[in-house]
């Protein structure tokens, strides 16, 4: 499988990030790192995260405050996973953008 990453992640990215600098948190961009990182799992799996609404999956990565959830879909018939948004597991008020 091949991984494509959704332009507006980069959004999602910009939210994680001032939130990690306004908590005055070290080395911010390592996060970020560690979330696209565990991403490469996708490629071998892709099927491993939990199913969630409209054929989407979510991949659990990290956890407490080091936790994240990426939404994705699998695209078989492509061979392509298409990773569609990244969040805070603890992020209040995040809406999830439709396709």
């Amino acid at each position: 499988m091949r991984i494509e990453i959704a332009p507006e992640v980069a959004e999602d990215f910009e939210r994680i990030l001032d939130h990690l600098a306004t908590c005055q948190v070290e080395h911010p961009e390592r996060r970020i790192d560690e979330v696209i990182g565990a991403l490469d799992v996708l490629e071998s799996n892709p099927l491993i995260g939990r199913p969630v609404a409209n054929g989407r999956r979510e991949l659990v990565i990290g956890r407490r405050f080091h936790g994240y959830l990426a939404s994705y879909r699998c695209v078989a018939e492509i061979d392509t996973v298409i990773v569609l948004a990244v969040r805070s597991q603890r992020e209040a008020g995040y809406v999830e953008r439709s396709e």
